[in-house]
């Protein structure tokens, strides 16, 4: 974690304040879950030599416009990444090196899930560089996971995690809570199970129900029963905080909880308002450019995103960013972090300082904490994030 002052180095830009990342999207998965509403697609046939050669001609156009940056991190996402060749993954990090020095912490993570574990391609995304394997478990019985739409079983959970740290040194997983029909009990056995997994880093998610997705259908017409009132949800989550913390595994995040040292380097370049590259159909991203910030989203379709690639012309939207819409990303991102964030930073996007009257009276109801420049959201503020922003915003 940094130091409460790590908002006081002189930077010539914002956004190195956060760090610089790329995001690599692979839009492939062995089956789509009820409950994703992630840009994700299920093919037979994949041409992934096609597909490198696409990673690298969107590598080359944007090294064209930020050149001489140090990279932060690399992250592979999906979909299901792990059904990506190991070649792609070196070829892609192998363009990346040519064009941006490496940090000398730089995190390379991979997100894979339990049913494309494969020992050998393991073998290959580490010899390729990547050092950290984020796995998609999402439960720990059988049943759910069924419910879950999930493809693989506790036991090839627990198999591929043991393939995984077996290879690499950081391996983080994700659950889901708040799930059909669970307990509180129930989920507190599952967590003590997957804390006493020798692991560093847990991702913590309440279910959520997305439109678009087959769950969000099934809500929709009444037949997504047994999904907890709100006060279960959040009497899960204040189990979450107190077992973790236990475990030693602190919540730096509102959804994630790391030992000390293990916390996303990646994820952090978000949530602390760094730039970030998205590469792939769908990704987005922030790039600053002359002092003036971006929004990019690239086209979501996998087949019109590949034909695009070739003449360089995979952006939907470029935009430019408004000093005020910065400054709302800033606080929308950074409050998530139990660090908080610099109110000078804010001031300095927004042109005008926080609101005091509403951080005081925030501070006074217990749901903020103010040292010096930092405000950072307290434990009881972070079950009404949205309610504290909703305060704090630009209009």
């Amino acid at each position: 974690m940094r130091s409460p002052n790590w908002w006081q180095a002189v930077l010539t830009e914002d956004w190195q304040n956060g760090g610089f990342g790329v995001y690599i999207h692979w839009p492939f998965c062995q089956a789509k879950c009820p409950y994703c509403d992630f840009n994700s697609h299920v093919s037979r046939e994949i041409d992934q030599s096609r597909w490198l050669r696409a990673y690298i001609s969107e590598i080359d156009r944007y090294a064209e416009q930020v050149p001489g940056r140090a990279l932060t991190s690399v992250f592979f996402g999906g979909g299901t990444p792990s059904l990506m060749d190991p070649d792609i993954v070196h070829g892609v990090l192998t363009h990346l090196r040519r064009h941006w020095a490496f940090s000398n912490s730089i995190e390379i993570t991979l997100e894979a899930n339990p049913g494309s574990v494969d020992a050998g391609r393991f073998a290959g995304y580490a010899q390729a560089g990547v050092n950290r394997i984020s796995m998609g478990i999402q439960a720990l019985n059988n049943q759910d996971l069924r419910l879950l739409g999930r493809i693989h079983t506790v036991e090839e959970a627990r198999k591929a995690f043991d393939v995984a740290r077996n290879q690499f040194s950081r391996v983080s997983f994700d659950l889901i809570y708040a799930r059909q029909n669970q307990t509180l009990d129930a989920w507190k056995s599952e967590l003590r199970e997957a804390l006493a997994m020798a692991i560093d880093h847990l991702s913590l998610y309440q279910l959520t129900i997305e439109q678009g997705t087959a769950f969000g259908d099934r809500y929709n017409r009444g037949k997504l029963r047994g999904l907890p009132e709100d006060d279960l949800a959040a009497d899960m989550y204040e189990v979450t905080q107190d077992l973790c913390a236990e475990a030693g595994l602190s919540a730096y995040e509102v959804s994630n909880y790391a030992k000390p040292g293990s916390e996303s380097l990646h994820n952090s370049v978000y949530w602390r308002y760094g730039d970030y590259l998205g590469v792939g159909p769908g990704a987005h991203g922030r790039l600053t450019l002359n002092d003036q910030r971006y929004g990019t989203e690239a086209f979501s379709n996998p087949a019109k995103w590949l034909d695009m690639a070739a003449a360089g012309q995979t952006e939907k939207h470029r935009e430019q960013i408004s000093l005020a819409d910065q400054a709302n990303e800033f606080l929308m991102m950074g409050l998530r972090l139990s660090e908080g964030v610099s109110r000078s930073r804010f001031e300095k996007l927004a042109s005008k300082p926080l609101n005091q009257e509403r951080l005081t009276y925030l501070k006074d109801i217990g749901m903020v904490s103010l040292a010096g420049d930092n405000v950072s959201v307290t434990r009881n503020g972070r079950m009404v994030l949205n309610t504290i922003l909703r305060e704090l915003l630009v209009d």
